[in-house]
This record gives structure tokens, sequence and C-alpha cells, in this order.
């Protein structure tokens, strides 16, 4: 029987970056609302899995902002950061643990499964961040933060206002607590460009949390192990 990581359907780390890097991958759909007006989503795990290195914790957390082939407008250390973003997003994608997560959203939100499973595993990941990490979540936030402040002038206009507001808000911090979800749902809806189910999309969660637990733990095991491994392609 193979592992996630041993199944086939999903490529190495190591070819999967490197297509990352040349080539915008395909990703889930999120035109529904605008990225430039975004609010949190998997922010929190792109910079987790980038490990100790601010040029990929940075070229993660802005990978959403940054459309074409790399390195585009940004400098290298930026864009290996982006590559791993997409390299993520594609993992993710293919992972069984994933798709698991995906298929209990209900009926009336499955279109948006994509986006309420990244949003669902970062509030895991935020409330069992002491389990993962030695410095404090509220200290890690910090100094992300100040990372993301130090190279703003080589990021992306697109991506300044949502950046001023991750750090004035403690977008990470909020992840932990189902009403900074609820919040985030709700602002999103409410910005989308067409009508949709997203608030109140915290349910989805609550009626399956055993279930959204056991998948997250499952997926971010093998992500851990197939970012480690994407490091060594992109620093």
């Amino acid at each position: 029987m193979t592992t996630p990581v041993d199944d086939p359907a999903i490529q190495p780390a190591t070819e999967i970056y490197s297509i990352a890097l040349h080539h915008e991958m395909v990703r889930r759909p999120r035109t529904f609302f605008s990225i430039a007006h975004s609010y949190p989503m998997n922010f929190l795990a792109h910079a987790f899995l980038a490990g100790d290195h601010p040029e990929l914790i940075v070229g993660g957390v802005i990978g959403d902002w940054i459309k074409g082939p790399l390195p585009g407008t940004l400098p290298d250390d930026l864009a290996r950061g982006v590559a791993l973003h997409r390299a993520i997003d594609s993992f993710a994608e293919r992972h069984p643990a994933f798709r698991a997560s995906r298929a209990r959203v209900s009926p009336t939100r499955r279109r948006y499964a994509g986006v309420l499973v990244d949003i669902f595993y970062d509030h895991l990941l935020a409330l069992n961040w002491a389990t993962h990490h030695d410095q404090p979540l509220k200290e890690y936030s910090a100094s992300v933060y100040d990372q993301i402040a130090g190279r703003m002038p080589q990021i992306p206009e697109t991506a300044h206002r949502a950046m001023t507001f991750m750090a004035a808000e403690d977008w990470f911090v909020s992840y932990a607590g189902l009403d900074g979800i609820a919040t985030v749902l709700a602002r999103m809806s409410r910005h989308a460009r067409r009508p949709n189910p997203l608030a109140g999309g915290e349910k989805e969660f609550i009626d399956h949390a055993a279930g959204f637990a056991e998948d997250y733990a499952a997926w971010l095991d093998d992500a851990q192990r197939f970012a480690s491994q994407s490091w060594s392609a992109a620093v």
C-alpha cells in the first residue's frame, strides 16, 4: 500500500518545485472574490511550511498576489518563496486527506470547499501551534510581519494593503478562534463578486470537526516532508 507521499499521482517535491518556478501552476479557482482585497486564508500554513528561511516565508505569504512565470519583477529569493507556495498548493490539491476534507463540505458550499478547507487547516494549525513550533504564535506572527515589512519595497503594490492589514489585525493569531474564522468568512462573503454562502461557513467545520482534524493531521505530516524536500531546491 502506498502512502500519500509515495503516491505516483503526487509528483516529487523537487520536480514540482522546478515546474512552479518557471510556470504559473493551475490552482483552485478563487475568482469569486477579488484577490486584491483578499482576507485571511491559508497564509499561516505557507509561512510555517517555509521553515526558518525568511525569503521563503515572505514569498510564501504573498504568493496569491503573484501571477505569471517567475521571477517576473520579483527578486530571485522571493520568487523561490512564491514557487514553493505554488508547489505546496499543487501538492495539497492532489493529497488524499485534503480531498477528503473537501468532500466533507456540504453540497450548499461545495463550490467553495477549497477555500473553506484552507481556512479550517489554518485554524487547526493556529489552535495546535504549541505542538508544532517552539516559538509562541504571537511572537512568531510578529516576526513574520516584520520580515514582510522589511521586504515591502520589493513586494508588488497589489499586496501592500493586505499585508498592512495582516499585521495590524494580527491575522495569524486570529485564526486560532472559531469567532475569528467566522469573521473571515463573513468578510469574504461581503466582498465577493457574486452572492455566496461563505458567511456561516464555520458551521461546516463544527459539524465535522473531528474529521477535519484527522485529515489536517495526515496532510500536515506529508506537507512538512514535501516542503522540506523542496527547500533543498529553493535555498
